[in-house]
């Protein structure tokens, strides 16, 4: 009887590999095929107002008894019908910004906003849930060019940061009319930092040359693997610095009386503190600024989700499979 497990187990080891090797076939197919391809996405809609409403008279109704709830359903569906009949309703677009350090989030945001200001009217508001410590200086520079592009268009802009808009985060957030923050939450670092390792000694050590070539005399500053020069740090600094001047210049724009010596020193701080400042102008999480809209306005939630291809599919999968061969095994073996 022991032996007919263990041959059945070795079978199902063996079918297992087979279907991995298989589906990493066709998956390394599938990535090279739809590499020249672009990836498409699609815009989500979403009518938040409901979402909010639904969970608390979810919640409200189920106190009640069968016949208090009768007549609230009753009044609830008559005051929705006026509601849409009317119409009188200002509107929130809400859009979510979870930035990474390059930045690349910057995409999806930039769909989003023309999607909404194609439809928007000014006056509408538009209420950005947004998360980032910062990152490189050309895609936030690129995020916040797409936020003032709201402002331009006549839209109430207000950002809401729940747990951190540090550096290019920041950046994005200064662009608003508004600024909240959780008590908590991480704000300011209005500064420019850049580094990178030198392995010219260890080369040298081992007897390894590095040749670059350049046309231009600051074409390159610091290097990697070149011995690095006094002359190229002051240039480099020199260039951070000019960027500096430019962020700091971004922030006046915005918040003319801020007092750019005390907050332009790469320094954070919290909600609590950063309103002193003036960094931010309320203390609120995006959830009670959510809910406190619900009755009076009407909310959507507008989301750019890009596809994922054939490739990226077939390789979680076949990860997936893996992982699950693998826990089988660990199974057996304990």
């Amino acid at each position: 009887m022991m032996e007919l497990i263990y041959e059945l187990i070795a079978f199902v080891l063996k079918a297992g590999v087979v279907v991995f090797a298989v589906m990493l076939i066709v998956g390394i197919v599938a990535q090279a095929t739809q590499r020249q391809k672009v990836r498409k996405g699609e815009l989500i809609v979403e009518r938040l107002t409901d979402e909010l409403r639904d969970g608390v008279e979810r919640l409200r109704l189920e106190l009640m008894d069968k016949k208090q709830r009768k007549q609230v359903e009753k009044s609830l569906k008559q005051k929705q019908k006026q509601e849409q009949k009317e119409n009188t309703k200002k509107r929130v677009f809400v859009i979510d910004f979870k930035g990474s350090v390059d930045a690349n989030e910057v995409e999806s945001l930039r769909r989003e906003v023309s999607a909404i200001i194609a439809v928007a009217k000014p006056g509408d508001t538009v209420f950005l849930r947004l998360e980032s410590p910062g990152g490189a200086v050309d895609g936030y520079g690129l995020a916040a060019a797409q936020l003032e592009r709201l402002r331009e268009a006549k839209l109430e802009l207000t950002v809401s940061v729940d747990k951190v808009a540090a550096s290019g985060g920041y950046m994005m957030a200064v662009v608003a009319d508004h600024i909240q923050a959780a008590p908590f939450a991480f704000v300011g670092s209005i500064g420019v930092i850049a580094q990178l390792p030198n392995f010219h000694r260890w080369l040298k050590k081992h007897d390894v040359d590095y040749e670059q070539v350049t046309a231009g005399e600051y074409k390159r500053t610091l290097s990697v693997f070149g011995e690095n020069t006094d002359e190229g740090r002051r240039k480099f600094k020199q260039e951070l610095e000019g960027i500096h001047q430019q962020f700091k210049a971004h922030i006046q724009r915005y918040r003319p009386d801020l007092d750019l010596d005390k907050v332009a020193t790469g320094e954070y701080w919290t909600a609590q503190e950063a309103i002193d400042y003036g960094l931010v102008d309320s203390i609120s999480t995006s959830d009670a600024w959510l809910m406190a809209r619900r009755d009076s306005h009407d909310m959507f939630l507008v989301r750019y989700v890009q596809k994922k291809n054939l490739g990226e599919r077939v390789g979680r999968q076949v990860v997936a499979t893996l992982q699950t061969l693998t826990n089988y095994i660990r199974k057996q073996q304990s």
